[in-house]
């Protein structure tokens, strides 16, 4: 088993495994084994057709598979007894408040306590339109939305009245686990670190250790002192991607450890791995990497 203060997972290579569901049980169930912390699943519903929407330059497209993160969850907790189980990030804003909320309560219910739910504002204007919200107004409405989902996991019953959204005497049954569950933000920009300072349990820089992820530090530091909170409590999570070199892997490994990240992740895709088995056997390769 790994033994490390900072906590390694892996990202599932969802891109690159198609549709295959035993390739995501295989895939679960191999990351424990190996030690692994957690799973970080990305998440879209929809993509964009190139040959509709001209110019199209989004790094995902109708043909680039994705798993609905929180289903497969809920297929993973039952195949899985330690492995931690993260979105990064469940798009929040294009999805109703309330039922994601209900949704991750379950998740972590199965799971027995072992969701962290990452959410951000995402970049998609096609896929905002095919689930019938709004694009503009999303920042602010994911605030809201974290506020509410909060309270539903921690409240037998309760009445919202926010401007965005409405809940008059209800509530969540059963509640989760976790009471609430960890809600990170995915953050790219200067109001989602600030967002991330001021209202999460942790962050996804975007970035790789160096002044730019200092500066980003700062932001989100200043921001959760504002809010009057201690930004030694807040979770941070860098991510390494597998090319081959174990060596290379062990540096920018520690690079995070040294930038004081709570978490790091791998990951395997792009590395010109074809096979769930592949993705695998690269995993092996470093799990017994020390920091």
């Amino acid at each position: 088993m790994l033994a490390r203060s900072m906590r390694i997972g892996v990202v599932f290579p969802q891109t690159e495994l198609g549709g295959d569901a035993a390739a995501v049980r295989a895939y679960g169930q191999r990351v424990e084994e190996l030690g692994f912390s957690h799973l970080l699943a990305y998440d879209h519903v929809v993509g964009a057709d190139p040959e509709v929407h001209t110019g199209w330059a989004g790094p995902y497209d109708v043909h680039t598979t994705f798993h609905e993160p929180l289903v497969m969850f809920g297929y993973l907790a039952a195949v899985t007894t330690t492995l931690e189980l993260v979105t990064k990030v469940v798009i929040l804003p294009q999805r109703q408040t309330v039922l994601v909320a209900k949704q991750a309560a379950e998740v972590d219910l199965l799971s027995q306590g072992r969701l962290r739910l990452g959410v951000g504002v995402g970049w998609n204007t096609v896929e905002y339109e095919a689930l019938g919200e709004n694009f503009t107004n999303r920042g602010k409405r994911l605030d809201e939305q974290v506020e509410l989902m909060r309270r539903l996991w921690t409240e037998q019953t309760m009445t919202f009245d926010g401007s965005h959204h409405q809940v008059t005497g209800a509530g969540l049954a059963p509640l989760p686990m976790q009471r609430p569950i960890p809600v990170w933000i995915g953050a790219f920009t200067r109001p989602a670190l600030a967002r991330a300072g001021r209202l999460a349990d942790g962050w996804f820089p975007p970035m790789s250790p160096g002044p730019e992820l200092d500066e980003a530090r700062e932001i989100v530091g200043r921001s959760a002192i504002a809010a009057g909170r201690d930004p030694a409590t807040i979770g941070m999570e860098g991510q390494v991607t597998w090319r081959g070199d174990r060596q290379q892997f062990a540096d920018e490994l520690a690079l995070w450890a040294a930038a004081g990240a709570t978490h790091a992740s791998v990951d395997t895709m792009g590395a010109g791995l074809r096979t769930v088995d592949e993705h695998l056997a690269a995993l092996a390769a470093v799990a017994d990497v020390r920091v």
